[in-house]
């Protein structure tokens, strides 16, 4: 899961900041002396055999606590049973294998011999459960743990404080494990793909300081890690698959201008938007046969605080959204590279539907009426709102047009409340949004369940907005068991009809991707959502 900022110009954690990049950022690559405005390599390194990203400092290397995918250098450390590859389909990883129940509610893994963490030790099915009761332990604080794992019997238990280990959970030998699920959801191998249910040591994670020394399962080992500085990944020679292709990652973390570094041929691959993508595709334009673009399986939005007054009241979230100027936004902000979201699934996910007429067109007037037929006809009972936002100092400019162009069409006076996005997200999960709050999701899987569920449901983790529809409950938990793929995405079509009609969010854009990828570069593809691809990827710096 990625949850993103519709602010093109706020410094947000996990480089979740322009949304026409958003799935390029945690890869931008750099060699550590560029800082300096050196073109060596660091130490040990050899640049024909490495690749070199520009990234930032990482918030965790904790597979349970991250809140990003499998794409970054934690998703290249650890591993999980199942992995997501190029073509977004689920592929064994830890587990060789696997068997699946008549009824779909067990699930049996069977776990590679040869499978070892970085330290030389097997990894056995005890490691699997240790690492997703560790998940799921509230001491632990993970944000994704019911999302991802809350389909195993038990987990909610753990979760709730009310067990002390996972009911569903069994190693049937150190290689067997078997898993019993609390309904057949079709989904659930795809869910197993993201961070939290990765492997972990528990020797490791217990240690002081250990995210720096972690022990992981990945096809890459962490050689080194400057904070705020510089990560090197050394290939990880005795990778249970086929051994990376290139033996390092290097990682810049420190500042700096990475497309004028990609001009240099210094980094490998970056991310384009507004003019500079404009340029680059100009057949005349150098970088013209570099370019690739895709439709990323993001949905940017604005969260709304349905639990709090004037939010409780779907006429003010209508109004809220039909009062925002979103082409205009698009235009000021992503130079028209973005797609205008009448909904919330994003073009190109299964169950995405065109219907240009279930959105909100720009219509200040029809919105001043709402507010009216909510008992707001005279502003001055309107109550000051609070726009919780990350960044340091001022607000972005984009945060800056939402607030103005709302006070102007509405007559309301909204208040920016800044947080540190290092603190950001700890907050969000808290509870303290105030009334709108900085939102936006990217797909982990590409199944519309991973959307309008986990998003939406009122039981669900990620609804941090507290929106609740009893009918739209029930159906999502139909939907959730139902094996029939055309009934099932109707489902999801009626549900997202209705999602949008109570307005539990701003609804505001589906983003592009742009990346300029070197000719040196190979096997790199450009993903509607992040997967683990990093160890694929070669280079031929002839």
């Amino acid at each position: 899961m990625k949850r993103i900022s519709p602010h093109p110009h706020t410094p947000t954690p996990l480089h979740l900041l322009i949304l026409l990049a958003l799935l390029t950022l945690s890869c931008r690559l750099v060699d550590e002396a560029l800082q300096s405005g050196a073109n060596e390599t660091p130490a040990g390194v050899d640049r024909s055999d490495a690749i070199f990203f520009d990234g930032g400092q990482p918030l965790t290397l904790d597979p349970a606590k991250t809140h990003g995918g499998p794409d970054g250098e934690l998703g290249h450390i650890f591993s999980g049973l199942v992995t997501l590859d190029q073509t977004m389909q689920v592929q064994p990883e830890l587990a060789a294998g696997w068997a699946v129940s008549d009824d779909g509610r067990t699930y049996t893994f069977y776990l590679r011999h040869n499978a070892l963490f970085h330290d030389g030790r097997p990894v056995t099915a005890q490691d699997v459960i240790y690492s997703w009761e560790r998940a799921a332990n509230p001491a632990t604080g993970s944000d994704t743990a019911q999302t991802y794992l809350g389909d195993i019997v038990g987990v909610q238990e753990m979760l709730d404080g009310q067990a002390d280990h996972i009911s569903g959970l069994r190693a049937l030998d150190d290689h067997t494990l078997e898993v019993q699920l609390r309904e057949p959801v079709v989904y659930f191998l795809q869910k197993l793909a993201y961070p939290v249910a990765f492997v972990v040591d528990k020797n490791n994670v217990t240690a002081a300081n250990w995210e720096h020394r972690p022990n992981g399962t990945g096809p890459y080992k962490l050689q080194t890690w400057r904070d705020d500085d510089l990560i090197v990944l050394e290939r990880f020679d005795s990778y249970y698959l086929q051994p990376a292709a290139t033996r390092h990652i290097v990682i810049n973390l420190g500042p700096g201008l990475s497309l004028a570094r990609y001009e240099q041929g210094q980094i490998d691959l970056v991310g384009i938007g507004g003019a500079n993508l404009e340029r680059a595709r100009d057949p005349n334009n150098r970088f013209y046969d570099e370019l690739e673009t895709a439709v990323a399986l993001c949905t940017a939005t604005i969260g709304l605080n349905n639990r709090l007054a004037p939010f409780d009241d779907v006429r003010v979230r209508q109004a809220f959204n039909l009062a925002l100027d979103r082409e205009l936004l698009i235009e000021t902000f992503s130079d028209g590279n973005a797609i205008l979201s009448a909904g919330v699934l994003p073009p190109g996910m299964p169950g995405y539907i065109y219907k240009p007429e279930r959105g909100y067109p720009y219509d200040p007037e029809k919105a001043r009426q709402l507010l009216a037929e909510a008992g707001y006809s005279g502003m001055s009972q309107f109550p000051t709102l609070t726009y919780t936002t990350s960044g340091y100092g001022n607000v972005s400019s984009y945060t800056a047009a939402l607030i103005t162009m709302w006070q102007d069409n509405l007559g309301v006076t909204i208040e920016p409340h800044i947080i540190d996005p290092y603190q950001y997200f700890n907050e969000l999960y808290s509870g303290n949004v105030g009334h709108f709050y900085d939102s936006g999701w990217c797909a982990d899987y590409p199944d519309p369940q991973n959307f309008l569920d986990i998003l939406y449901h009122s039981r669900s983790r990620q609804n941090n907005g507290g929106y609740q529809n009893a009918t739209v409950d029930a159906l999502l938990e139909a939907a959730r068991v139902e094996r029939d793929v055309t009934r099932r995405m109707a489902l999801y079509a009626e549900i997202e009809d209705m999602i949008v009609t109570d307005a539990p969010v701003v609804f505001l854009n589906h983003g592009l991707s742009a990346v300029l990828v070197s000719p040196e570069l190979q096997n790199y593809v450009l993903t509607p959502f992040g997967v683990r691809q990093w160890h694929v990827l070669a280079v031929n710096r002839n």
